[in-house]
């Protein structure tokens, strides 16, 4: 069984660990350990508004490097874009015993009818998996937005909850992939300003009671960014 499944089977069961990245990761490395590292960087993208996401392909390429470069910087590490044993530690600081992240909880995003990641358009073990990618790209939007707490108003949907609520038939919701977020005392429009540069390849017109961000990209579905700063 490769590393990528096992860690996976483990993660779905609520078992996790520090990931054993094994070494030193930097330009040209490539495999299950890179993969996991852009899963962790992916919500820093870029520095400003940009259709750029980073692809978990396993292959540490310049786009890594770059978002491996901005993580550094943010937390006050040394920036060369070497993911060497104080990054590593770093990035493990950001993983709950249970696979969620820091600041994120498996509960905040479960469906609000089921409480489970059941009855949507794939599987719960896919489901699970988007979220925890999810949650990464938003660890990165709470630094972005001065490490204020972002509350998770919607997170995965079953078909017939996105029914109930009036969501599109086929809504990233459905899949795990988007969440409506509101974070107090911040505008949403700022939200959506700092969603730019996380990778988020949905972004829906700011409302007054939250902010849709959305990985649709991830899924081959084209970007949209309803409004745009650029």
């Amino acid at each position: 069984m490769s590393q990528s499944m096992s860690r996976r089977g483990l993660l779905l069961n609520d078992i996790a660990w520090a990931y054993p990245w094994g070494h030193t990761l930097q330009q040209g490395s490539s495999g299950n350990d890179v993969a996991e590292l852009q899963v962790r960087v992916a919500g820093w993208a870029s520095n400003g508004p940009s259709h750029t996401r980073i692809a978990v392909d396993g292959n540490f390429g310049p786009a890594t490097a770059k978002a491996v470069q901005r993580f550094q910087s943010a937390y006050g590490l040394t920036v060369n874009g070497i993911v060497e044993r104080d990054t590593q530690t770093k990035l493990n600081s950001l993983e709950s015993s249970d696979g969620s992240t820091l600041h994120f909880n498996w509960s905040e995003f479960t469906d609000r009818i089921s409480g489970d990641f059941i009855g949507g358009k794939a599987s719960a073990s896919a489901v699970k998996e988007h979220v925890r990618r999810l949650m990464y790209k938003l660890e990165a939007l709470r630094v972005k937005l001065g490490n204020r707490p972002i509350t998770i108003k919607s997170g995965f949907r079953s078909v017939v909850h996105n029914h109930r609520v009036g969501g599109a038939s086929d809504s990233m919701h459905l899949y795990g992939t988007a969440a409506d977020l509101g974070v107090s005392g911040v505008s949403n429009l700022r939200v959506y300003q700092k969603a730019e540069t996380c990778g988020f390849s949905g972004l829906e017109t700011p409302f007054i009671d939250h902010q849709h961000v959305d990985s649709r990209a991830d899924l081959g579905r084209g970007w949209w960014w309803q409004v745009g700063t650029r």
